[in-house]
C-alpha cells in the first residue's frame, strides 16, 4: 500500500501523526536539555521562567529537560494508542463492536504460535474436530478423503469430472473465522428445482476448479473466502473409487454403496491405486507436532486416505505424536460390534504398524434413553478393551468426550483439549524457542479444566 494513502482525508490518522511526531520533538528536547546541550539553551530558559512565574520556585538540572521528555513520550504513545483505535475501527466489521478488531489480532497471534497440527479423515468426525482445534492454534491442516461419491459430492463429480467437495467443503466451514452468515450461507442446501440436493458450497467449490482449472487452487480460494484458520487439502488430486470385498465375498464399489451395506467388511482399497497426494500434506505431515486420525466412519474416512502410500511414508517419517481418535459409536456394517482394540487392529492390519502410537477413547456413557434409541438402530457405545491396545504396544488415553446433547456424538472442545493433553504429556521435541508456547498451552488448558 501506498505511504501517501495514510495522508488521505477523513481517516482521521494525520492529526495523530503529527502529535506523534511533536512527542517525539520534545523527547528529542528533553534530551538535549537534561545533556546540557547549548543548542536548546534558549528553550531551557524560556522554560525555566514559566515555572519560576508559576511556582515562585527554581527548577535545578536536569528536571527541565527530564519533565519535557516525559510530556514528549506520554504525547507519542498516546497519538499511537489513538491510531491504532483508528486502525481497528477501520478493520471492525460494520455493527461490530468497538475493539474487536484488537481482538482478533491478539487472537491472531496466539493462534499463530499454536502447535502445527494435521488432521486426517473425512465425513462429520473430522468438521467435529477441526471446530475444537481451531480454537487452540491456527496451524491446523486438514486431510480429507475425496473417495466420496453420493449425494450433491457424488452428482458433481459425474457433471463437472472434479473431485468430490462435499468433505473439503464441511472442514471449510469448520475451520471458518468468518461472519456466521457466510458459513451458513456455504452450508445452504437447496430443496427445490434442478439444485435440489446440492449445497451452496459445494457449487462454488465446482465453480472456482471450472474457472482455475485446478481443484487444490479452487479450495485454497475458498479458504480465503471464509478465512480459514490453517488450511484445507484433499489426500490426493487424482479421481479415486473406493472399493470393498464383503465378508460373503461380495465386491461393492463405491463409498456410499460400501456404507450401506450390512454386511462386515473384509478389505478394502483404491482404483486405482498408487495414487500421490499433494506435496503440501507431505510437508504438513512431516513438520506437525500432531497428527489426529478420526473421529470418522473407520472404512470409508479414515482407511482411504490411509491406502495413499505417499501418506503412508509421510506418516512413518513424522516425528509428531501420532494419534487414533476411536469413534465414540459402532456403525451398523461397518464396525458393528467393534471395540477399541478392534478398530486400531483394523487400520494395522490394513496398512500395517507405525502409523499411530498413542489411541484416544471416550469413557462417558451416553443417557440410557439415547443409548437405547442407537441400539434400536444397531449401534452402541465402542467398549475401551485397554489391555488388548497395550498388547498392541499403544498407549491408551481415556476421556469423557461426549457432548450433552440429543445425539452421541464428541464434543469439540473437548476432544481438542483431550488430543492437545496427549501432545503435552508426550513431551514432544520442539525448538526452544517453542517451548514457551507449549507451556503457556499447557497453562491455558489447565485453567478451562480446572475453571480457575
Amino acid at each position: 500500500m501506498k505511504l501517501a494513502y495514510w495522508l488521505l482525508p477523513g481517516l482521521r490518522i494525520k492529526r495523530w501523526l503529527v502529535v506523534f511526531a511533536a512527542g517525539l520533538y520534545l523527547v528529542a528536547l528533553g534530551g538535549a536539555m537534561a545533556a546540557g546541550a547549548d543548542l536548546w539553551a534558549a528553550a531551557e530558559g524560556w522554560l525555566r521562567r514559566q515555572v519560576l512565574a508559576a511556582t515562585g520556585r527554581f527548577v535545578p538540572e536536569p528536571w527541565p529537560g527530564v519533565a519535557v521528555m516525559a510530556l514528549g513520550a506520554l504525547l507519542a504513545v498516546g497519538a499511537t494508542y489513538r491510531v491504532l483505535r483508528v486502525v481497528a475501527e477501520l478493520l471492525t466489521p460494520a455493527g461490530g463492536a468497538n475493539g474487536a478488531a484488537m481482538d482478533r489480532l491478539v487472537l491472531r497471534r496466539r493462534l499463530d504460535r499454536g502447535p502445527r497440527v494435521v488432521a486426517i479423515g473425512g465425513g462429520t468426525g473430522l468438521s467435529v474436530l477441526l471446530r475444537g482445534l481451531k480454537e487452540y492454534t491456527g496451524n491446523v491442516t486438514a486431510i480429507v478423503t475425496v473417495a466420496d461419491d453420493g449425494g450433491s459430492s457424488g452428482r458433481l463429480r459425474g457433471e463437472l469430472g472434479i473431485l468430490p467437495p462435499g468433505d473439503i467443503r464441511n472442514c471449510l466451514v469448520a475451520l471458518a473465522d468468518a461472519e456466521p452468515l457466510m458459513a451458513q450461507l456455504f452450508q445452504h442446501r437447496f430443496t427445490q428445482g434442478t439444485l435440489a440436493g446440492h449445497s451452496l458450497g459445494n457449487l462454488f467449490i465446482g465453480a472456482l476448479a471450472e474457472l482455475l482449472g485446478d481443484f487444490e487452487q479452487a479450495v485454497y480460494e475458498s479458504s480465503k473466502v471464509l478465512a480459514v484458520r490453517g488450511q484445507v487439502l484433499p489426500s490426493t488430486l487424482t479421481p479415486v473409487t473406493l472399493v470393498a470385498r464383503m465378508a460373503d465375498g461380495r465386491i461393492v464399489r463405491g463409498e456410499s454403496a460400501i456404507a450401506a451395506d450390512a454386511a462386515p467388511i473384509e478389505k478394502v482399497w483404491l482404483e486405482p491405486s498408487g495414487v500421490e497426494p499433494p506435496p503440501a500434506a507431505v510437508e504438513a505431515i512431516e513438520s506437525a507436532d500432531l497428527v489426529v486420525l478420526g473421529p470418522g466412519s473407520l472404512y470409508t474416512s479414515i482407511l482411504p486416505n490411509l491406502l495413499i502410500p505417499g501418506i503412508r511414508d509421510a506418516l512413518r517419517r513424522s516425528r509428531a505424536v501420532k494419534v487414533l481418535v476411536v469413534n465414540a459409536m459402532t456403525q451398523p456394517g461397518e464396525t458393528t460390534g467393534y471395540t477399541a482394540a478392534d478398530h486400531a487392529r483394523a487400520l494395522i492390519d490394513a496398512v500395517g504398524p507405525g502409523l499411530f502410537h498413542h489411541v484416544l477413547v471416550n469413557v462417558q456413557q451416553p443417557p440410557a434413553a439415547l443409548l437405547q434409541r442407537y441400539r434400536q438402530q444397531g449401534q452402541d457405545v465402542v467398549r475401551l478393551d485397554r489391555e488388548r491396545l497395550r498388547q498392541m504396544g499403544l498407549q491408551v488415553h481415556a476421556a469423557r468426550l461426549l457432548a450433552g446433547d440429543d445425539l452421541v456424538r464428541h464434543d469439540p472442545q473437548r476432544l481438542a483439549r483431550a488430543l492437545l493433553r496427549v501432545l503435552l504429556a508426550a513431551r514432544p521435541r520442539v525448538n526452544p524457542r517453542r517451548r514457551l508456547d507449549f507451556f503457556l498451552l499447557g497453562e491455558r488448558l489447565w485453567r478451562e479444566e480446572t475453571g480457575a
